[in-house]
């Protein structure tokens, strides 16, 4: 079956075509994606401008015409932090129901990191153990840990790469005093997320999904071999930090040259590493892996699984 996720996030629309199964891996065939960044557009209160909903509305246009052409039988829509946040999210989801024909499933944040995580241990398995997963969105970081597939303790906070970067970092080059502030202000929103995390059993493995963390990894980052060939990617939090008072000196259009940072990421790269190195700093990380799936390849899983425990009926 050719299933297809559509994920409308904080910084883009984004289309997973794979062919999948019940009980197989899913196979990737297509990716396609808008870049948005939802956050651009918020009014002062709290809704998404006209302009917002119309690239929203076009993009999932667009979307749905590459899953028709690709044969999708089953699309997936969600949508995320931006979406469920905005004063007018009811509106703009009923003009995207209208532009798929189909019902748009809003995820909360908790939602969101339970999803991910049951990508990431799928993907790692169950010799991973216990398990620490950090997730950097546009609007949201989610955080999850837990033993087994879906996690014990699952949290959402309004830390994402976009949010950060309008609220705290609008000068292009940001300044040390406005990444200072930043830095104050994540430690203060992790804080009771830190107290709430280290009750919990310690980790055996230390997990970062999404582009923003991937391409911090590629840039401070290193990798080594894994399976079948796969480039395994880790994060040390001190290489992370050493890097941050250089991102913040180089304007966003000469951050596309570095490594691993993309034309899409550019003007949010800094506000995801300094949420990133503070968020592993407040609960006592030293370095993480990277999974290569996270909250699309989730959503698929759930539903895979969903369909085979239906034809087992």
């Amino acid at each position: 079956m050719r299933l297809g996720v559509l994920d409308i996030g904080s910084n883009t629309v984004h289309l997973l075509v794979a062919d999948a199964h019940p009980g197989g891996r899913p196979l990737a065939t297509t990716s396609d994606k808008s870049v948005l960044r939802l956050m651009r557009y918020l009014t002062p209160d709290g809704s998404i401008s006209r302009e917002g909903a119309e690239a929203i509305v076009a993009a999932v246009h667009r979307a749905k015409a590459v899953a028709d052409e690709e044969g999708v039988v089953e699309l997936l829509a969600t949508a995320t932090s931006a979406m469920r946040e905005a004063t007018n999210g009811g509106d703009i989801i009923a003009r995207v129901e209208d532009a798929l024909g189909q019902p748009l499933q809003v995820l909360g944040g908790t939602d969101e990191a339970r999803l991910t995580f049951l990508a990431i241990r799928r993907w790692f398995g169950w010799s991973a153990g216990q398990i620490l997963m950090f997730d950097i969105g546009g609007g949201s970081l989610e955080v999850a840990g837990g033993s087994e597939e879906l996690p014990q303790i699952a949290e959402s906070v309004p830390l994402g790469a976009g949010r950060m970067t309008i609220e705290h970092l609008p000068d292009d080059p940001a300044g040390d005093d406005e990444v200072a502030a930043l830095r104050e202000h994540a430690r203060g929103v992790l804080k009771p997320l830190a107290k709430r995390f280290k009750a919990s059993p310690r980790p055996d493995f230390v997990v970062g999904s999404s582009k923003t963390i991937r391409s911090l990894a590629k840039l401070a980052g290193f990798a080594q071999p894994g399976w079948a060939g796969d480039e395994r990617w880790r994060l040390p939090r001190a290489a992370l930090g050493a890097w941050i008072p250089v991102l913040a000196r180089i304007p966003a259009e000469a951050r596309q040259e570095l490594p691993g940072i993309t034309a899409d990421r550019t003007f949010q790269i800094t506000a995801g590493a300094v949420v990133l190195h503070e968020a592993m700093k407040a609960l006592g990380v030293d370095e993480l892996e990277v999974s290569p799936w996270a909250l699309r390849e989730g959503v698929m899983l759930r539903y895979i699984e969903q369909l085979g425990w239906e034809r087992g009926a």
